[in-house]
C-alpha cells in the first residue's frame, strides 16, 4: 500500500468535480493530465510536484497521471489513469498506489493503467463533439487531440472561478501554512547577526519547514543589502554586513496550499534613521492594504489604498516632487514616478499557487475580482532604492534601501 493520503473527505472532492461538469457539454470529453516528472541533470530529477488541477479534482499527487471525465447517456464518469504497480520500480523509487487501489480510495468512478490512455482517449474522442483539454502538460495526448481536429476548450477558466473561493477545510490548510512560514521567519531574525549568510538564514527557515513536514511554496528570497532591491533574487550567497537590512520572502506548501510571507529587518537589531522612514512608510502602506480588503471590495481599491499612501510619503520625504496625482499617474494603470519604486501588484491571490489563479496580479486583462468571502490573498507593499540604476535618479539618503513587508 502507498502511504500517499488525501487532505479532503471524498465528498468535497466530488462536490467540486460536479460542479465543473456542470458547466461542462455533456458531449464533451474532459481531460486533465498531471505535471511530468522534471529532469535535474542526467538520471536525477527535481522533486515531483503534482499540476495544481489534478490536486483540486482528485487529490492525485504521483506522476504520469490523468483525470477523464465522459457522460455515459445517464451520469457524468470520472476516470483516473495511474502508473501500475512495478515492483522492480518500487525497490527503487518507492511504493505505487496502482490502478486497483486508486478505484477503491480515491475520488473517481474508475481507473485504468496509463499504460491504456492513448487506446482510451482515441476512443472516447471518437465519441465526443469536443474536449476540454488542459495542453502542454502531456504530450501523448497533445497529439492525439491535435491529430483528432476535434475541438478543444481550454477548461481553467472555469476551475479557476472555482478555485478563488476556498472551503473551509482550504483555509484550515492555508492557515497552518501561514502559522508555520511565520515561525520560520521568527527563527530567522533569531539567528540574525553581523556578517551572517544569507544562504544561513536561508537554511533557518527551509529547515524549519522541514522539521514541520512542510516544504517552500516558492525557493526563498533572502536579500541582504542592496540585493533586498532585486524583486525575485534568490542567488543568497552574500554576506549581510553591518548597518543592512535584510528582505526575506519565504512561504511553505502544507498538501498544495501555499503560504507567503516578507519581513525586512536590520541584522544589527537598529535601524538607520533613512531605513526607518522607509520602513514605517511601507507598513502603514501595508496596514491601509489589509484594512481596504473588504467584502466587495474591487482588487483596484486595494492598489489605490497602498498606492497613495506610498506616494503621499515619497512626496513628504522629498523623493517626489509633484502633487499626489501626477505621482499615481493614471487611476486605474497605476502609471506615476511612484511606480519607480513600487514596481509590482500590492498582492495576489493566495492557495495552491502561490500566485494562484483567479485573477487579481498585476498586468492581468481584467482588473482583477471583486473579493468575496472565501478568497485568501497577499497583501505586500514594498519600496526598492537601486543604486545601480541609471534610469532615475535615487537619493543617496535612501540609496541601498529594499523593504517589503507582506502577509497572507
Amino acid at each position: 500500500m502507498s502511504d500517499t493520503a488525501l487532505p479532503f473527505e471524498e465528498v468535497e472532492y466530488r462536490d467540486r468535480q460536479s460542479r465543473f461538469l456542470e458547466q461542462v457539454p455533456k458531449d464533451q470529453l474532459v481531460i486533465i493530465p498531471t505535471n511530468s516528472v522534471m529532469i535535474r541533470s542526467r538520471d536525477t530529477t527535481f522533486p515531483f510536484r503534482a499540476n495544481s488541477y489534478m490536486l483540486y479534482l482528485c487529490g492525485w499527487n504521483e506522476p504520469e497521471g490523468l483525470w477523464m471525465a465522459y457522460h455515459n447517456g445517464t451520469n457524468w464518469i470520472s476516470s483516473l489513469f495511474v502508473r501500475p504497480r512495478d515492483t522492480k520500480k518500487e525497490i527503487w523509487e518507492g511504493r505505487i498506489v496502482g490502478v486497483e487501489q486508486a478505484a477503491s480510495e480515491w475520488p473517481v468512478d474508475e481507473s485504468e493503467s496509463i499504460e491504456n490512455l492513448s487506446d482510451s482517449i482515441k476512443t472516447h474522442i471518437s465519441e465526443s463533439n469536443g474536449v476540454h483539454y488542459i495542453s502542454g502538460l502531456n504530450s501523448i495526448v497533445d497529439e492525439i487531440v491535435l491529430d483528432s481536429g476535434i475541438q478543444n476548450t481550454d477548461p481553467r477558466p472555469i476551475l479557476d472561478k472555482m478555485r478563488r473561493i476556498k472551503s473551509s477545510k482550504e483555509i484550515e490548510l492555508m492557515l497552518e501554512s501561514a502559522n508555520i512560514a511565520s515561525l520560520a521567519h521568527i527563527e530567522a531574525m533569531k539567528v540574525s547577526q553581523i556578517d551572517i549568510g544569507e544562504w544561513e538564514i536561508q537554511s533557518v527557515i527551509e529547515g524549519y519547514f522541514m522539521n514541520c513536514k512542510s516544504r517552500w511554496s516558492y525557493p526563498s528570497i533572502v536579500g541582504g543589502g542592496e540585493n533586498g532591491t532585486i524583486l525575485h533574487y534568490n542567488t543568497n550567497q552574500s554576506v549581510v554586513k553591518d548597518g543592512d537590512l535584510v528582505l526575506v520572502d519565504a512561504g511553505c506548501e502544507v498538501q498544495g496550499y501555499a503560504s507567503d510571507i516578507t519581513r525586512t529587518w536590520p541584522v544589527n537589531g537598529k535601524f538607520t534613521e533613512p531605513q526607518r522612514e522607509i520602513y514605517e512608510l511601507v507598513l502603514k502602506a501595508e496596514l491601509a492594504g489589509i484594512e481596504a480588503c473588504q467584502n466587495g471590495s474591487s482588487w483596484v481599491s486595494i492598489h489605490t489604498a497602498t498606492s497613495e499612501i506610498l506616494a503621499a510619503g515619497l512626496i513628504e520625504l522629498g523623493i517626489l516632487d509633484c502633487t499626489l496625482e501626477e505621482a499615481i499617474g493614471d487611476p486605474v494603470e497605476f502609471d506615476g514616478p511612484y511606480r519607480n519604486f513600487f514596481m509590482h501588484g500590492t498582492g495576489h491571490l493566495l492557495g495552491l499557487d502561490v500566485h494562484d489563479v483567479g485573477g487579481g496580479r498585476q498586468g492581468d486583462d481584467d482588473k482583477g475580482p471583486i473579493l468575496e468571502p472565501g478568497m485568501i490573498l497577499t497583501v505586500e507593499p514594498g519600496l526598492y532604492f537601486s543604486s545601480w540604476r541609471t534610469d532615475i535618479k535615487i537619493p543617496d539618503r535612501y540609496s541601498g534601501i529594499g523593504i517589503r513587508i507582506e502577509d497572507d
